[in-house]
């Protein structure tokens, strides 16, 4: 099937292919005579030896969809459908914010892969927190990260404001957090997350450790942020 309709979606844009296809995806879900009991029947994945329990949480498998595919948990249960055994959204920020300009996203045709260059367009933490408390009321049982970030004008010097502002928004609502320092995308961002916090982890996971005692939290690094950051002083930090 995927090769009848490759040609089609390389017509779009990538961004309008990727929109067009969770946008159907989830009126299949939500609208399609059973089409809820189809997906799952299709691709649920509930094997007893895949169960894993990790920061106290109890996922049905390992294998999640990582943040950036549906930055404002429009698609959560259309997602989870499809036998993934986690959902992390965002990257979400306190305010909206549009990225940046088009096009962003860039596909690698021969190495079957996608350049993102979106600059964390979300439609604002609040937006968010109001959809996973609706989303929460339902018990669907399907765990949840939100992954959060410090919007474009932010300053460097106060995006710990931004990271707590989000998770205010966000603890009773989410399963777990993931702090993105790391997103090449963002002005200033990979030099806060990799200057800022290596002269001082304190700076950020410290004024952190009190707000998120009650859910779990990870930080998002850059594949050599050993160069920076000592576990020792992360670790300390914690502390």
């Amino acid at each position: 099937m995927y090769h009848l309709v490759k040609p089609l979606f390389f017509q779009l844009d990538p961004e309008k292919a990727h929109h067009f296809v969770v946008k159907k995806l989830k009126w299949f879900y939500d609208h399609f005579p059973f089409g809820k009991t189809l997906l799952r029947s299709w691709f649920d994945v509930s094997i007893k030896g895949l169960e894993r329990e990790v920061f106290g949480i109890k996922f049905r498998n390992p294998v999640g969809l990582a943040a950036g595919f549906d930055k404002n948990g429009e698609y959560i249960e259309a997602l989870s459908s499809l036998g993934f055994g986690f959902i992390e959204v965002g990257t979400v920020t306190p305010l909206p914010q549009p990225g940046n300009e088009r096009p962003r996203m860039f596909r690698l045709v021969e190495d079957g892969a996608l350049i993102n260059r979106m600059g964390f367009n979300n439609k604002g933490v609040d937006t968010l927190a109001e959809r996973l408390r609706l989303l929460k009321q339902k018990d669907t049982g399907i765990v949840i990260g939100g992954n959060i970030g410090k919007n474009k004008q932010t300053p460097n010097e106060a995006a710990v404001d931004d990271y707590i502002k989000c998770f205010d928004k966000l603890h009773s609502v989410v399963d777990y957090f993931v702090v993105n320092v790391s997103s090449p995308n963002t002005p200033g961002l990979r030099e806060f997350g990799l200057v800022d916090i290596s002269k001082s982890p304190e700076l950020l996971l410290g004024r952190l450790v009190p707000v998120i005692a009650s859910v779990p939290a990870l930080y998002a690094l850059l594949p050599f942020v050993s160069e920076y950051i000592k576990p020792l002083k992360v670790a300390t930090a914690v502390e």
